[in-house]
């Protein structure tokens, strides 16, 4: 017999990592109430606690993001202008 695996929104899971944070009931009335193992109610739970600076850091996020691509571009055209060099001296130009 094939039992597939249930998958929760991401909605869905911060829901419940919400009521768990919140103590609103315990972790296995929170689970009943859900229908998830009380197991992956903590999982959520300690996701949703490691990953909430990031809500305030996007910011930093995306311009350290920006700069790395920006200095990627810079180590391209220096490349190119090394490599058009060395062609033009070649040719005598």
């Amino acid at each position: 017999m094939i039992h597939k695996r249930k998958q929760y929104s991401p909605e869905f899971k911060a829901k419940v990592a919400l009521a768990a944070i919140r103590n609103e009931a315990s972790v296995a009335e929170l689970a009943a109430k859900y229908e998830v193992h009380p197991t992956m109610i903590g999982n959520w739970k300690r996701e949703l606690i490691g990953g909430a600076a990031e809500l305030f850091d996007k910011g930093q996020k995306t311009r350290k993001q920006h700069d790395a691509t920006v200095d990627e571009l810079y180590r391209q055209i220096g490349q190119l202008k090394v490599e058009n060099d060395f062609l033009s001296r070649g040719l005598g130009l």
